[in-house]
């Protein structure tokens, strides 16, 4: 039954915390089993990869087929329409707009002693893009991925993708065409993860796996994380929507059902100060899913998880926003901006009854791949800096060097490493002639 509580309720912090600790997504013995499949794949390459699609997947692939040709990404590409590869294209370039704005400077300078300090940023050499298959996967993904990756420099982008049944959206094809995605192999799951992170025959490995995918994915990229690097873990989507009296309940409803649509463990939570509107919310939500094609999910996903918040005062909203630390915050109020510059912990902020939540999943710009399950409290959205790697500079001459040094070696002297001491003393030592 969805959760709904007034701040004034002497309960609340205890109704409040719970809440919080809501568990969304728990399978019993993930981690044995992905682990057992990365072992398989690090041993027997290719063939397990053979062999665990046609497993998973109900799919017969071979070594030669597992990578889609340029012919069959033409094809796909055919029996899209002109109506829905425009739209592509108006999501590809206001995305790579976004993302370009975001490249860092290298630093270069000589400090007051002489000693030349900076940093210099260099692209990742290769990645890998998990992107959820099937007929209801989503092209978004493929753009909000790839294309901060393309901004950033990065050479070399392979794309795996399951294909159930052997069926895939022609639109994910057309979407890693139109982002200039490098390779594509017709394998996902957790054996992708692994392909990705330690090669096989016919996969040469990346540097870094990023892409959200089921929770057979998200344990595999844990157990890959220092084979390479991962953007993070992606649990079920979120949307948290604080709404004055002045709206539309059925705007709110259709809000809150657009990301309780994606999952029956996704989460959508409602604060508003009038109660009014906690009353009439609840009976939209009621009418929309009448006319909705995943209601069921939606339905199963607000009962479970969704929540409604009554509070006094709007700005008794944010420390509630910060502990739950939202992928998506809708601030569906007159001046957004009030509350926004107090709101510590958010994955993206949608500024405005304007500016629903949908527009970013596909059109705004940044990258909708967010954090979820309170990680926006020490993460932040995926972005250039994702496929970037910042190396220090460190230079000096003689005269530097013996400024600074004999700080160092009291330093190295004081934790007992011996070869740093001496080597730092042994260039002091020859400076004075010693």
């Amino acid at each position: 039954m969805t959760l709904i509580a007034n701040i004034r309720k002497p309960d609340f912090e205890k109704i409040f915390g719970e809440f919080l600790n809501l568990k969304r997504e728990t399978i019993a013995n993930v981690d044995a089993i992905v682990e057992a499949i990365i072992e398989q794949v690090r041993l027997d390459g290719d063939a397990a990869l053979v062999e665990l699609t046609k497993k998973h997947d109900r799919h017969d692939i071979d070594t030669n087929t597992l990578r889609f040709t340029e012919d069959e990404k033409a094809r796909s590409i055919r029996c899209c329409t002109k109506k829905h590869l425009s739209a592509l294209s108006v999501a590809t370039e206001r995305i790579r707009d976004y993302h370009k704005r975001q490249l860092p400077e290298d630093l270069d300078y000589v400090d007051a002693i002489g000693v030349r300090l900076g940093y210099r940023w260099k692209p990742i050499c290769a990645i890998g893009l998990y992107v959820p298959g099937g007929t209801a996967s989503y092209p978004s993904s493929v753009l909000m991925n790839a294309l901060p990756a393309k901004a950033a420099g990065v050479q070399r982008i392979v794309m795996v993708v399951p294909t159930p049944d052997g069926e895939i959206n022609p639109l994910v094809l057309a979407a890693a065409d139109i982002a200039g995605v490098d390779e594509i192999y017709r394998i996902g799951g957790a054996q992708a993860i692994a392909a990705l992170a330690y090669g096989t025959e016919s996969i040469e490995a990346v540097d870094k796996v990023v892409g959200p995918g089921n929770i057979y994915v998200s344990a595999a990229k844990k157990m890959v994380f220092g084979q390479v690097g991962i953007d993070m873990i992606a649990g079920p989507s979120e949307i948290l929507v604080i709404a004055d009296g002045s709206n539309d309940p059925d705007w709110i409803a259709a809000d809150l059902l657009s990301q309780a649509e994606h999952d029956t463990c996704a989460q959508a939570i409602l604060i508003t100060n009038s109660k009014k509107l906690a009353e009439q919310v609840p009976i939209s939500i009621n009418q929309h899913l009448n006319n909705l094609s995943r209601a069921a999910i939606a339905e199963e996903s607000w009962r479970t998880f969704g929540a409604i918040f009554v509070v006094e005062q709007l700005d008794q909203a944010i420390p509630l926003v910060d502990k739950i630390s939202p992928e998506h915050l809708l601030l569906a109020v007159k001046e957004p901006d009030a509350l926004a510059n107090h709101i510590k912990n958010a994955g993206a902020i949608f500024l405005g009854r304007y500016t629903p939540e949908a527009l970013g999943d596909y059109v705004a710009g940044p990258s909708h791949v967010l954090p979820t399950d309170r990680s926006a409290r020490f993460s932040s959205g995926l972005g250039v800096l994702d496929f970037m790697k910042r190396t220090s500079l460190i230079g000096g001459d003689a005269k530097s060097f013996r400024a600074i040094a004999p700080a160092a070696l009291a330093l190295a002297e004081a934790e007992g490493l011996d070869a740093h001491a001496l080597s730092l003393s042994i260039r002091l030592d020859a400076d004075n002639g010693g």
